[in-house]
């Protein structure tokens, strides 16, 4: 049966013409627009009893795709095959997944969402192009795979070096791809993620994209604008020197994974040449160095799945941007009930124990999630959640050099406090600290600069702050543990914590050096000592600074979390005005 209707009808009324008719007659239905010889759309009865439309002319949506539309999917195809199948088939001796596997695996099956300059450098080296005759010349995506993927439910903005196409290397395509996709960073405030396993600039190349004004040193310009304004996670594959190895360090957070991952200034060939040093890659740069000693790693995984695992649980913790709060959670009680805390923290002053058993009293169960843990490890930090909300924790570890703060553990503290304020995330700090370290090497160190940048990172914050002396708060410890001169919205004590310049030991001998040498009887003496040391615990024990209000509140152990709680809810959205200046002094 020929229907034929008027020439403004659209195909979906078309559609709907041809289903009527033909449910009615069960006959098929040719319709006609207007004054068209060729029907628009066919109507079919199928054998089942129902109808459908069937293909006119390659107008249905299920004709076959064009010649020129499976010229360019077979083009697409070869891109996505990668470099030489040599270099291929090295990447498993490697331990290391293809880069599109690799996507695969962070992303699914159906790998990003999209993908951008897929072609670049395409006429360079495919196969028609008529300068390419030789495999090793393949150049596919040049080399860097760019776009955007949906990742635990996050839309992130995604650069993978492909190590098959000349080491991973960049060179001007490649350059212009990544400048893009960080300028798009900033357009759309979505956290980028960073997937790097790269030699660097293309030294044979390097006129086209080192020092430009849009080259290779904009990453580093551009990586600086995006600083505290989204989010930047970097994974390292494989070894990343010199122009490569900055990219990690400018992220917000990078982590290695053992066995692949390398980060140095030089390789150690050029070591050599510079220095006469002779070194393994493992040793100049491997993760053990940057996580114990450099504190560039935060996390160390031990395989590709379990770097994947560990930026799942990272994000949780971020805002997609500066502007946007953490998201929060429905919140789980503690791993432990908050009621034991007080048996956790022992009586002595001087006797260690580890802040972690402290911790899991308070957050939410299994949600402390920390950083650097080998790196300064007489402080941690790490996040975490306290009725479902993204906290950032601060807190000293007694079990570790009694809790001194030394130069790498105030860095540390500094770069994490500086971090969470940046994402709005409160912070929770844990003081239990002898004050900093003194000495003759730590002096060397920098303990002073470092301990500059922790009080200052502390001072600058505007996120909402509490701090809790869980024990003793001893010398300029308690300044940059956020004591109360600077503003915490809470300034927290257990019983029998203390806060002084320094500890009853010390101020004794500070004071009364003279007087006690000068008691002959050791047994007289050492009842003076005794005597002087208690009056000084009576003068310096937080009754006293609750008393004079220095403190706000002496809480029970077991309402800490409670207490906590209660005020990160009311204190959620305090603003805190800082002076207008350009900017401060101090790095």
């Amino acid at each position: 049966m020929k229907v034929h209707i008027a020439d403004e009808a659209t195909r979906d009324e078309a559609s709907a013409i041809a289903a009527a008719v033909a449910e009615h007659t069960d006959r098929t239905v040719e319709v006609y627009v207007g004054d068209d010889e060729t029907p628009t759309l066919v109507r079919e009865v199928t054998d089942e009893g129902g109808t459908e439309d069937t293909a006119v002319d390659g107008d249905s949506a299920d004709a076959a795709p064009t010649e020129r539309e499976k010229r360019l999917r077979e083009e697409i195809a070869d891109i996505e095959r990668g470099g030489p199948q040599k270099y291929r088939d090295r990447l498993a001796e490697q331990g290391k997944l293809f880069v599109r596997d690799r996507l695969e695996l962070w992303f699914g099956d159906d790998g990003l969402d999209f993908e951008d300059g897929r072609f670049a450098n395409f006429d360079s080296w495919h196969p028609s192009s008529p300068d390419v005759d030789d495999e090793d010349d393949r150049l596919p995506a040049d080399g860097l795979v760019t776009g955007a993927g949906t990742f635990k439910g996050r839309q992130v903005h995604v650069a993978a070096n492909d190590f098959t196409v000349k080491a991973g290397s960049i060179a001007r395509h490649g350059v212009e791809k990544f400048l893009r996709l960080q300028e798009r960073g900033l357009k759309s405030g979505q956290p980028l993620l960073y997937l790097v396993d790269s030699s660097g600039g293309r030294i044979d190349q390097q006129r086209g994209f080192f020092a430009n004004r849009e080259g290779i040193g904009k990453f580093y310009y551009n990586h600086s604008l995006l600083s505290g304004a989204v989010p930047q996670i970097c994974v390292l594959y494989g070894p990343c020197i010199a122009g490569a190895a900055y990219t990690p360090v400018f992220a917000d957070f990078t982590v290695m994974v053992r066995g692949m991952s390398a980060l140095a200034i030089a390789s150690p060939r050029m070591v050599e040449m510079v220095t006469g040093e002779d070194i393994d890659l493992e040793t100049l740069g491997g993760p053990d160095l940057h996580a114990r000693h450099s504190g560039s790693a935060d996390l160390v995984a031990d395989d590709e799945d379990h770097a994947r695992e560990l930026v799942a649980q990272l994000i949780t913790y971020l805002p997609d941007n500066a502007d946007e709060k953490p998201p929060r959670t429905d919140g789980t009680a503690p791993a432990v009930d908050p009621a034991g805390l007080d048996s956790v923290i022992p009586a002595e002053p001087n006797k260690g124990y580890d802040m972690h058993r402290v911790i899991e009293h308070i957050v939410d169960a299994d949600s402390f999630f920390e950083l650097q843990s080998q790196y300064g490890a007489e402080i941690l930090t790490g996040f975490a959640r306290v009725d479902g909300r993204s906290v950032g924790i601060v807190a000293n570890q007694p079990s570790q050099r009694a809790g001194a703060i030394f130069p790498d553990s105030a860095r540390k503290a500094a770069g994490f406090v500086w971090t969470c304020d940046a994402y709005n995330i409160p912070l929770l700090y844990l003081c239990d600290t002898p004050g900093f370290m003194a000495g003759s090497s730590v002096e060397k160190e920098g303990i002073l600069e470092a301990g500059k940048r922790m009080i200052y990172a502390t001072s600058q914050a505007t996120v909402p702050k509490q701090c809790v002396v869980v024990r003793k708060a001893y010398g300029a410890g308690i300044y940059a543990m956020s004591g109360p001169a600077y503003d915490p919205e809470a300034t927290l004590a257990l019983p029998g914590s203390e806060i002084a310049i320094m500890g009853p030991e010390a101020a004794i001998n500070a004071v009364y050096a003279n007087k006690l040498d000068a008691i002959d009887d050791p047994e007289e003496r050492a009842e003076r000592e005794q005597e002087l040391r208690e009056a000084y615990r009576e003068d310096i024990d937080v009754h006293r600074m609750a008393s004079e209000v220095v403190i706000d509140e002496i809480v029970p152990p077991g309402d800490l979390r409670d207490e906590t709680v209660a005020r990160f809810d009311l204190y959620e959205d305090v603003e805190k005005d800082r002076p207008e200046k350009k900017h401060g002094t101090i790095l």
